[in-house]
């Protein structure tokens, strides 16, 4: 580690299913051995995160490590966003999508060593109606669900997927008027998602072809369907094949304005919230400093999501194994 290099480890207890009093103290210990020069510090309540890491910019700290999900990674990115403070991921969340996005690990010794390797890149994010995000923002379906799934106690695949299904018995697709890159689309659609990465999270590839640095964001619209494009829909996300399916439409742009009949659910990053009839997105290009790995993946429909699935699966395994943190 370069010397004089001060790190804030920000933890959120709440975060992923994984107890953290598990995992907390093989990361103190590995962080000691790898030689990193930190404090640490747990959230306690919403926006907590983002108030610690504002500090740590304000204080001139050299990095900010986001131990937790998406949700996390939002709040502490928010606050890092424009600041020479670097942030650095290690997963612990129920979806990671960030992470995965850029190939981090979902592994506390493997992201850390991302970090140590101190390859820092500028990365893009985007915002909505001012409220930023860094892997998604979506209306619809996806939103509802969201929705649905802030009303529950537990977290993970399961608690997601049980939610999906009772809130597609009753979903009803909307109206929407896009305005984007000169022309205005008028569209009935399932779901509307404006990407900066490429996935929600545990690898359901949203927007396959989005990067995190080309000062652009991708707008994936599914359009109404039936019960079988739409099925078939979500297995081309877990391939990697959504952008070739005929009734998915993706746009790339800068800035654009999403127009429904009326205010009701989004999500930003995962997380529900409301937002008003008319919403505005747009990129920030190269605002972030973040810790990627410093060989980039190329991705490749149905090889990539195959590879990457083999790849989680060797980390459950192993981490079932007796001594193992997470």
């Amino acid at each position: 580690m370069s010397s004089g290099n001060k790190y804030l480890l920000i933890v959120n207890p709440a975060s992923g299913t994984v107890a953290k009093h598990r995992i907390v103290p093989h990361l103190y210990r590995k962080m000691e051995l790898m030689g990193f020069d930190f404090d640490i510090m747990f959230t306690n309540s919403p926006g907590h995160g983002h108030d610690l890491a504002a500090q740590a910019a304000a204080d001139g700290r050299y990095a900010v490590l986001a131990c937790g999900g998406d949700g996390t990674v939002n709040e502490i990115a928010s606050a890092l966003a424009g600041s020479q403070t670097a942030l650095g991921i290690i997963p612990t969340g129920s979806g990671n999508g960030l992470a995965r996005h850029i190939s981090i690990p979902v592994d506390i010794d493997r992201s850390l060593k991302v970090i140590a390797e101190n390859n820092i890149i500028d990365a893009d994010y985007g915002v909505a109606n001012d409220v930023p995000f860094f892997c998604t923002f979506g209306v619809g379906f996806d939103a509802a669900v969201s929705e649905r799934c802030a009303r529950e106690r537990r977290r993970g695949v399961m608690m997601y997927l049980k939610n999906a299904i009772n809130e597609y018995i009753k979903f009803s697709p909307e109206e929407y008027v896009i305005e984007v890159n000169g022309q205005v689309l008028t569209e009935r659609a399932f779901l509307v998602v404006v990407c900066n990465a490429s996935q929600y999270g545990n690898n359901a590839f949203i927007a396959p072809q989005a990067s995190i640095t080309d000062g652009e964001l991708d707008i994936t619209i599914v359009h109404a369907g039936n019960f079988f494009t739409q099925a078939l829909m979500g297995v081309d996300m877990l391939t990697g094949l959504i952008r070739k399916t005929a009734f998915v439409d993706t746009i790339r742009t800068r800035q654009a304005r999403i127009i429904r009949k009326t205010a009701g659910a989004a999500h930003i990053d995962g997380d529900a919230l409301q937002m008003p009839t008319e919403i505005d997105v747009c990129c920030r290009p190269g605002a972030l400093k973040l810790f990627a790995p410093t060989k980039e993946t190329r991705f490749r429909p149905v090889l990539t999501p195959a590879a990457l699935f083999m790849r989680d699966f060797g980390l459950a395994l192993r981490h079932l194994l007796p001594g193992k943190a997470q």
